[in-house]
């Protein structure tokens, strides 16, 4: 459901800003069977969960919208890639508010907090990651909304090689980034994993 928001954030920030694209097709819902993407949303996480490949990666099918439609340009393009990741921010800290406080609450329910964790966890993963300024990620969306014009052909060059140098940062930086989000789940929550 988190990378289902994430999605609909994108629309629904379109659709604010004068595209109706992802409405006019169906997609400004949070019924999954919308969203979902054959492949990376059954096929490769299934293959990648029998194969005990240690981790699962998978996507849910971007929502589609017109940015020549944006009242904003440029900047509008920046807003539809943020709203993805502030959606599954929000849900980080909103989940990660209850962890915290569930005492207060009288929670304390230990399935609470295993599910809270996942859940607070697979957000601030989708989170961080979508910032990667790398095609097709949204952060090169915000990257590119801050480069001038005449930076156009960077622009063109990582949308049709960003998969090899997504791939690579995954392989081998990710592991160096990723101690953010065990701080950032230390922070929202009060518990440290």
């Amino acid at each position: 459901m988190s990378v289902v928001i994430h999605e609909v954030a994108h629309g629904y920030s379109a659709y604010l800003l004068g595209d109706n694209t992802a409405r006019l097709s169906g997609r400004l819902t949070l019924n999954p069977i919308k969203h979902l993407d054959p492949f990376g949303s059954v096929i490769l996480p299934l293959l990648l969960i029998i194969s005990n490949a240690g981790f699962v990666i998978g996507w849910a099918r971007p929502v589609p919208y017109n940015p020549m439609n944006l009242r904003k340009g440029r900047s509008g393009n920046m807003i539809v890639a943020i709203s993805g990741i502030l959606a599954n921010l929000m849900i980080a800290i909103i989940f990660g508010l209850l962890m915290r406080f569930a005492p207060v609450l009288g929670i304390s329910s230990v399935a609470f907090y295993k599910i809270s964790s996942i859940i607070v966890l697979t957000n601030l993963v989708l989170a961080l990651f979508n910032l990667i300024p790398i095609p097709p990620l949204d952060g090169s969306k915000v990257l590119f909304s801050f480069l001038p014009i005449k930076y156009r052909n960077i622009e063109m060059f990582l949308e049709r090689w960003g998969v090899f140098f997504l791939l690579f940062f995954i392989i081998f930086l990710w592991s160096k980034v990723a101690p953010i989000i065990y701080i950032a789940f230390s922070l929202i929550t009060g518990i440290s994993l």
